[in-house]
């Protein structure tokens, strides 16, 4: 069995390709997104993705953000880190194993992705949904998340 960094590492690597599989200019995601930082009450989201409507201000306005936090164990989904789920769609990534083990655990509205088959290049697992997301109401303004967002993506580009 992999150790629990190899299996986040693995976990990591096929949810940033399930998001983003292309490199396409035109999907809005990052990595690590911290929300109230500087605060006691500082969070951050594994990783988020946003898609607006269109690119017009309302089709903005109305678009959708989803969060993804990645568990590699057990413990790791016991621990009390790592459960922000602050969009309008939220997402646990984890193996089935660990899925098995804690799915009546997982809120109603949230989500799971477990790896389904390795992809053709050998280097991480297609994603597939065991169980899907319910919209749930963001209490966040759609500014605030893009720029969270938008100054966490600006740290890879480095």
């Amino acid at each position: 069995m992999s150790k629990r960094p190899e299996i986040t590492k693995m976990l990591s690597l096929s949810i940033r390709r399930h998001i983003n599989q292309r490199n396409d200019p035109r999907i809005y995601w990052a990595a690590e997104v911290t929300f109230d930082y500087g605060t006691s009450n500082a969070i951050r989201v594994d990783f988020m993705r946003f898609k607006p409507v269109n690119n017009t201000i309302s089709g903005i306005e109305k678009g959708d953000f989803y969060c993804y936090e990645v568990k590699s164990s057990v413990e790791d989904f016991h621990s009390k880190n790592g459960h922000n789920f602050i969009g309008d769609f939220n997402y646990y990534v984890m193996t089935e194993n660990v899925y098995r083990q804690v799915k009546n655990e997982i809120p109603y509205k949230v989500g799971v992705y477990v790896p389904g088959q390795k992809n053709c290049r050998g280097d991480w697992y297609e994603l597939r949904s065991v169980k899907k997301a319910a919209r749930k109401d963001r209490k966040r303004s759609v500014s605030e998340m893009l720029l969270m967002m938008f100054r966490s993506a600006a740290r890879e580009i480095v």
